[in-house]
């Protein structure tokens, strides 16, 4: 999380911050982007979830273990996180609305494709496929949402990207195991929603609405000098270094949640037929859905206060609290189930500020470039965690998972302050 230009506090980063880059536009205009770049975020997220739901058909169709089919999710991060720390460059190249149409092609096209695989060893290439298409969804998205979407409301514009993301991963266990069951093969199940993305690739390539100016010309007309931050200058300020740890801690703790709490839940409580089990579900739930309202929530606050490094900061402290509760509180299943709640509200309220903090220590023409970057950290994070997450539950200790997410959370925050710690004075 990342913060730097942050006038209201007497700081600001080592590059020019960018200005605001939006013109002023109509709320209808501005609603038609916000539909069209969160409609693929929410495809990237549909489709980054859309073999999971299928492991349990997949690990006996091929003879594999779920350590295999695990893999094949890990590499698809790994080329993820890898490709987005520099497809910001093609962005602020070439544009943001080719990129985000090719990339969208590309990971559509290879979960329709991953419905074809007749062996496991095919799954790992088109993994690799997936995960550099998913890697220009942030650079692209925020470049167009910056570039068109009128400042006052670009708080809520990022809330709304952000969740409809959460959206497409709620949506991605129901469609596909739904299609799986009503057209009665899981090939069908992914080549159904795989074209389905490519149709809404074609949608967004050919779509007026979405074209913005390379930044790399943008931002001689904002006052910035791109040629001036070279791409190794600007992944080592400390503003964005501390952006990409920011996302690497949250990143951890979130894919730690959404993937052990059940298990670490199903534990701690003794929840062990499929009945009791489905009690352990409703706490991720609950942290799910409420960390979708907090975004949306977030995103008035962030239109509302320019001290966005205090809701951040005032967020993550709540979560870890909440987790640091669930790991030593002993509190019951009920309450276990509220402070989920809690803990994902207050986690979602922070995702607007999050992003205007990062817009904030953006240079002028330099957007595709500094969100790539910084978002890469999700990847590294989702794919560094898992193991020792399930590790814990193979060594009985889950009030580690809630342990280990707190101090991840607290991480976030130290970030924070790194960055205010960091930043160039103000000049008198």
């Amino acid at each position: 999380m990342v913060l730097g230009g942050l006038p209201d506090v007497g700081i600001r980063p080592r590059f020019p911050a960018m200005t605001a880059m939006a013109t002023t536009t109509t709320f209808r205009a501005d609603a038609k982007v916000m539909g069209l770049v969160g409609t693929a975020h929410f495809s990237s997220h549909f489709f980054q979830l859309a073999l999971a739901p299928l492991f349990p058909i997949l690990t006996t169709q091929f003879g594999v273990s779920y350590a295999e089919m695990g893999l094949v999710i890990t590499v698809f991060y790994i080329a993820s996180g890898i490709c987005q720390a520099f497809a910001g460059i093609f962005v602020d190249r070439f544009g943001a609305r080719p990129m985000l149409a090719l990339g969208l092609s590309l990971l559509a096209g290879s979960i329709a494709l991953a419905g074809l695989a007749t062996q496991y060893w095919m799954l790992l290439p088109l993994a690799i496929l997936a995960g550099i298409g998913n890697s220009v969804f942030h650079p692209a998205d925020f470049s167009i949402l910056t570039a068109k979407i009128d400042k006052t409301r670009i708080g809520r514009a990022y809330s709304i990207h952000a969740l409809l993301g959460t959206i497409g991963y709620a949506m991605a266990p129901v469609v596909i195991l739904t299609l799986a069951a009503t057209l009665g093969d899981w090939r069908l199940a992914l080549l159904v929603p795989g074209l389905a993305g490519v149709a809404i690739a074609i949608i967004l390539w050919r779509s007026p609405t979405l074209v913005v100016e390379p930044s790399h010309l943008r931002g001689h007309k904002d006052g910035g000098d791109p040629a001036a931050f070279s791409y190794a200058r600007l992944i080592t300020t400390p503003a964005i270094v501390a952006s990409f740890f920011y996302f690497v801690f949250t990143a951890g703790a979130s894919i730690g949640l959404t993937s052990f709490s059940v298990s670490a839940f199903s534990e701690i409580y003794n929840l062990i037929d499929a009945e009791k089990l489905k009690l352990a579900s409703y706490a991720l739930t609950a942290f799910l859905v409420s960390s979708a309202s907090g975004m949306l929530v977030g995103g008035i606050i962030a239109d509302r206060t320019t001290r966005h490094h205090i809701v951040a900061v005032s967020g993550m402290s709540a979560a870890a609290c909440f987790m640091l509760i669930l790991a030593f509180g002993g509190v019951s299943l009920l309450a276990a189930i509220a402070l989920m709640a809690l803990a994902g509200l207050s986690h979602g309220i922070t995702a607007p500020s999050r992003d205007m903090l990062v817009r904030a220590a953006t240079p002028a023409g330099a957007t595709g470039k500094v969100f790539g970057f910084v978002y890469s950290g999700l990847d590294v994070g989702s794919w560094l965690v898992p193991w020792f997450f399930g590790s814990f539950i193979d060594h009985h200790t889950p009030q580690y998972v809630f342990l280990t997410s707190a101090i991840m959370f607290a991480f976030a925050i130290v970030t924070v302050m790194q960055v205010r710690k960091r930043s160039v004075p103000r000049p008198a």
